[in-house]
């Protein structure tokens, strides 16, 4: 393997070995605590922009099969490791991660003390960073990564969505089926900013037709299907650049029942006079604490987001706060108390718990029932 350099905005900057593509490679680092799951995280177009830091040392060690991906390729910038599996054991899988990363040309390091880099983010918060196996003198790439352009204020949403509408309609095997398996009654409209195939997928098992529409679909274009209901996706970057969605999702308030889970709460956050702004460092991984504040149950959440829907600038006396981050106390739910519509901020579909946050999806097939 190459010698490699992670290099920070801030002058901060680790050696290791370098591993898939080589290369150099610009972005945002982030850490991910999820003690597993990296080819679902590779996978999840919210990275887009974004170099991923797993905390967890071990990485690669059940390799990479098509059917645990959650879109049709990967999308963070570079990934960032403590150790690189030399044996691959799995009888499911197709490929190792170093190869993986190889086909899609994704850059990744090994070797560096993830444990200082996470503890150097949580002090001075998320940074722009390098990846390279080509220069090695750390203070220019400093420099470069300093110049290198900010995800603050850009639509990353254009650059991962479907580029035409779609039907959804996946059967879900008989062995991991489980629950009340409703038949499809009801059309949602599916708005993809960058979703999870996984989402997908629960919608289906939970009752519903799936339509996919690209995220710069119309308010018009959305309604001409009929919907029963819709649904707004996860997705990537600063919500505050998205303005063309939030004025979308401002028009269907009203015209029908909405879910929304991730980016899809923040624009529904924005369309009813809210305001977002930039966490810290963010919330990655499968192991976030959150409240439901009606049952005052607990939920072991996944979440992957940068941003966060202000709280104190949702109109008063209009939206009821539902879940709450017991770590910050930031909001991860919100519902309209007149309109049915509904949204939170992590991702129930991705089963850490594992089913504790199931219900949502339920929750909204009642909603769209309540409606008809």
């Amino acid at each position: 393997m190459k010698k490699a350099i992670l290099a920070l905005e801030d002058g901060v900057w680790f050696e290791g070995e370098g591993f898939g593509a080589d290369g150099e490679t610009f972005g945002e680092v982030v850490f991910n605590t999820g003690l597993s799951g990296y080819q679902e995280i590779l996978t999840d177009p919210s990275y887009k922009g974004q170099m991923v830091c797993m905390t967890y040392p071990h990485i690669g060690n059940y390799g990479i099969n098509a059917a645990d991906s959650e879109s049709a390729r990967p999308w963070v910038e570079g990934f960032i490791i403590k150790e690189l599996s030399p044996i691959v054991s799995n009888y499911r899988s197709e490929m190792t991660l170093d190869q993986y990363l190889k086909k899609y040309n994704i850059l990744g390091i090994q070797g560096i003390d993830t444990r200082k880099l996470v503890k150097h983010l949580r002090t001075v918060g998320a940074k722009k960073a390098v990846i390279s196996t080509l220069e090695l003198d750390p203070k220019k790439l400093s420099q470069k990564a300093k110049k290198s352009p900010s995800i603050e204020g850009v639509d990353l949403v254009k650059e991962v969505m479907c580029q035409k509408p779609f039907v959804f309609d996946e059967v879900m095997p008989a062995e991991f089926a489980w629950g009340d398996q409703k038949k499809k009654k009801y059309k949602v409209v599916a708005v993809d900013s960058g979703t999870k195939w996984n989402i997908l997928r629960k919608l289906n098992q939970h009752g519903f037709y799936v339509q996919v529409v690209p995220a710069t679909a119309t308010a018009e274009e959305i309604l001409a299907y009929q919907p029963d209901g819709v649904f707004l996706s996860n997705g990537p970057g600063d919500p505050s650049a998205v303005k063309y969605l939030v004025e979308t999702v401002r028009k269907l308030i009203g015209k029908c029942p909405m879910f929304g889970i991730c980016l899809g709460h923040q624009m529904i956050g924005q369309a009813l006079g809210g305001k977002t702004s930039k966490l810290k460092f963010g919330h990655h991984g499968n192991n976030q604490p959150v409240m439901d504040l009606k049952t005052r149950k607990i939920e072991i959440t996944s979440q992957n987001h940068n941003f966060v829907v202000n709280i104190d600038t949702l109109p008063k006396g209009e939206v009821e706060i539902t879940h709450i981050n017991l770590n910050d106390k930031t909001m991860e739910g919100l519902q309209h108390k007149k309109h049915p519509l509904f949204s939170v901020q992590y991702h129930p579909e991705n089963a850490p718990g594992p089913h504790d946050s199931d219900y949502l999806f339920a929750r909204f097939y009642d909603l769209i029932e309540k409606n008809q």
